[in-house]
C-alpha cells in the first residue's frame, strides 16, 4: 500500500475545510436557497400524496364484500393475459 498517495490525497481535503470565523462570516453574507417552479411542483405533489389516504375504501369494500359472500369471480383468461403481460415487461 502507497501511503504517501494516501497523504496527498488528505492534504487535499485538509485544504478545503471551512474554519470558524472564516472572511465570508465576516463579511455578512448569507446563505440563500431557490427552489424553481419544477421543485415547487414536487413539493406540492408530495404534500398532496402525503394527504391521501392509503387506502381507497370505495374500491377496497365491494371487492372485499364480493370476496367474504363467495361471489367473486375471476375470470381465468384475464388472468392469464395479465400474467403474460406481466412477464413480457419482465423480458
Amino acid at each position: 500500500m502507497r501511503i504517501e498517495a494516501y497523504t496527498q490525497i488528505q492534504q487535499l481535503y485538509n485544504t478545503n475545510k471551512v474554519t470558524k470565523g472564516s472572511s465570508v462570516a465576516k463579511q455578512g453574507r448569507l446563505d440563500e436557497v431557490q427552489i424553481s417552479s419544477v421543485g415547487l411542483n414536487i413539493q406540492n405533489a408530495k404534500a398532496a400524496v402525503n394527504a391521501s389516504p392509503d387506502i381507497r375504501y370505495d374500491v377496497v369494500e365491494p371487492l372485499k364484500k364480493a370476496v367474504q359472500d363467495g361471489t367473486y369471480e375471476v375470470s381465468g383468461e384475464s388472468f392469464a393475459e395479465k400474467l403474460m403481460k406481466k412477464y413480457e415487461e419482465m423480458r
